[in-house]
């Protein structure tokens, strides 16, 4: 059976409000500019994804993650299709709400919990270039459901003092998926979002990221620019790209994407070296 090429990529930090969720629509727009066939994941109950999306009322949604998770666990027909949401910016959706969150406790309980959404996500992955996963700011079940069915991982970083606190963590996680259940994954790198171009902060945590981390995690050139227009497009349901197309953010993000579609073959190649 050949392999899919279909890229999955976990977008993740343990940290909350560093912009994961942004990431992961405003990158799933710029692939779809770059003709890529997209589909981003909301594996987050408090749905963040899905209202960033446009859809604000959950009695909106036929299927979520939740539905989708349980049919798996109880070994029924996974009706992925019929939860799919199709955004006017040509990137699909799969929601959630906060019933995730139920079922993240249910999962500890499951067969093969592990692998329940990549489970979900195995028929539709010859459909689209690529998946990406908006995970919970948390290293729960959900999250390592998230890391075991990625190729790679990205890290949005926020240029901030505490900005490295839990990494350590979140790093020994992600090894410890690599060692018993995903052998493939690969840490992509970090991404310095919500950056002041005007401070000297942003160049300081990147400096840190290096000295602490730099054998394992490399650097995304790009970095995402804070700017109120990016607050101001997450209550439009739309990306920052049709809210201000011009704009500083919307240029960041376009490119970031050309490097994640050129795989970081910029970047340092040790990069995927083993956490120790």
């Amino acid at each position: 059976m050949q392999e899919s090429k279909c890229k999955v990529i976990a977008i993740t930090n343990q940290k909350g409000g560093v912009g994961k969720t942004t990431t992961t629509f405003n990158l799933g727009v710029a692939l779809a500019k770059q003709g890529k066939r997209v589909l981003v994941v909301d594996v987050d109950p408090q749905s963040n994804l899905t209202t960033y999306a446009g859809w604000y009322d959950e009695n909106e949604l036929k299927y979520t993650l939740t539905d989708l998770m349980e049919q798996s666990m109880n070994d029924d027909e996974i009706k992925i299709k019929e939860s799919i949401l199709h955004h006017s910016e040509n990137v699909d959706l799969i929601p959630s709400n906060l019933s995730l969150s139920a079922l993240e406790n249910s999962l500890t309980y499951a067969m093969s919990r592990e692998y329940t959404l990549r489970n979900c996500l195995s028929s539709i992955k010859d459909d689209y270039d690529y998946i990406l996963l908006d995970c919970q700011p948390s290293l729960g079940m959900l999250t390592i459901n998230a890391l075991a069915s990625a190729n790679s991982v990205i890290i949005p970083v926020q240029s901030e003092y505490f900005a490295l606190r839990g990494m350590t963590d979140l790093f020994k996680i992600i090894n410890k998926v690599r060692r018993q259940i995903n052998p493939t994954l690969k840490i992509e790198g970090a991404l310095l979002t919500l950056v002041d171009s005007r401070a000297n902060l942003p160049k300081e945590i990147a400096t840190q990221l290096k000295d602490n981390y730099g054998s394992i995690l490399k650097l995304f050139n790009t970095q995402i620019p804070r700017a109120v227009k990016t607050a101001e497009s997450t209550s439009s349901g739309g990306s920052v790209f049709s809210y201000d197309k011009s704009g500083r953010v919307a240029n960041a993000y376009s490119s970031f994407a050309k490097e994640v579609l050129n795989d970081g073959k910029e970047h340092t190649k040790n990069a995927t070296a083993k956490v120790r």
